[in-house]
């Protein structure tokens, strides 16, 4: 199998909304996002699949000194093959790369998040990253696009902690901040036994707030001249923001009423995001997300 071949499989199979609005990518920009969310999945396998704490930290220093090798030009592993195939035409900074392992390893370490400003350095890292590295394989030319993508990562984020909140508890892991969870009078408990008291209601709500209110101030961020080429970054915000209606139908009640989109729902978000923006940049029509 091809370094090519591996990355494409790693992400179909991941089951990734993102996976969906790489679809209507080129094939040159496809392949360097694939590489890239290739090695997200790589990395995040091990945090979410190696429960021997020391193995999984071998593992992540791997890809450390993998990432360093990727920038030397000498990778060894498929994923950075394609990575180092990937940064000859777009600009990866080998930072950001870094950062993710950084979050990684905050999972890997049960590093708790004690207050909103340690949930932000977690979404910056595991997301905002992403998003940062995402948008120099679509193409940018305003400054304003990073702020765009760093605040697109976070409202993608939240989707995910709220989306997954019993699996993650199942995992001993609550992203929610403990000081938010001392204001509305919730134990690590309610998280596992998923107790809907109005406290847990209400941090829910507010959490769903914050992330809409994320969704938005992206989009605000997102300037015309770069609506175009970073359509892609859209389609990927508007399966998430599907499933934060979702959420919001069920009250954030996860435990009750898993939230999924099935494939071939987002499949017809993503198209008809893109069909939607093909028009509305040639009308200058609103952004959206609702599809």
């Amino acid at each position: 199998m091809t370094p090519e071949a591996y990355c494409k499989d790693k992400t179909r199979a991941s089951g990734s909304s993102f996976f969906y609005a790489f679809l209507f990518l080129p094939d040159d920009q496809r392949r360097a996002i694939m590489a890239l969310y290739a090695f997200c999945r790589e990395v995040d396998d091990i945090a979410d699949e190696v429960s021997d704490q020391q193995v999984a930290m071998s593992k992540l220093s791997f890809w450390r000194n993998e990432i360093s090798n990727v920038f030397s030009g000498q990778p060894q592993h498929p994923v950075g093959k394609e990575l180092n195939q990937a940064r000859q035409y777009y600009p990866l900074d080998e930072e950001l790369l870094v950062e993710i392992l950084d979050g990684m390893q905050m999972d890997i370490m049960h590093q708790a998040i004690r207050k909103p400003a340690d949930l932000s350095l977690y979404a910056y890292r595991v997301a905002g990253t992403v998003g940062l590295l995402s948008i120099e394989v679509f193409g940018y030319t305003q400054r304003r696009s990073r702020d765009f993508a760093t605040s697109l990562g976070e409202a993608l984020q939240l989707t995910n902690i709220l989306r997954d909140l019993a699996e993650d508890a199942r995992m001993g892991r609550i992203y929610l901040p403990q000081s938010d969870r001392i204001h509305y009078k919730i134990g690590n408990q309610d998280f596992i036994d998923g107790t809907m008291s109005e406290g847990m209601q209400k941090l829910l709500a507010e959490y769903g707030e914050k992330a809409e209110a994320a969704f938005q101030k992206a989009l605000a961020y997102l300037p015309e001249e770069d609506r175009e080429s970073l359509r892609p970054s859209l389609l990927m915000a508007s399966i998430y923001y599907a499933y934060l209606q979702k959420l919001k139908q069920v009250n954030y009640n996860v435990w009750k009423h898993p939230v999924q989109i099935l494939p071939v729902r987002k499949i017809w978000i993503a198209w008809r995001a893109w069909s939607y923006e093909r028009k509305a940049c040639k009308n200058n029509a609103p952004l959206r997300l609702k599809f």
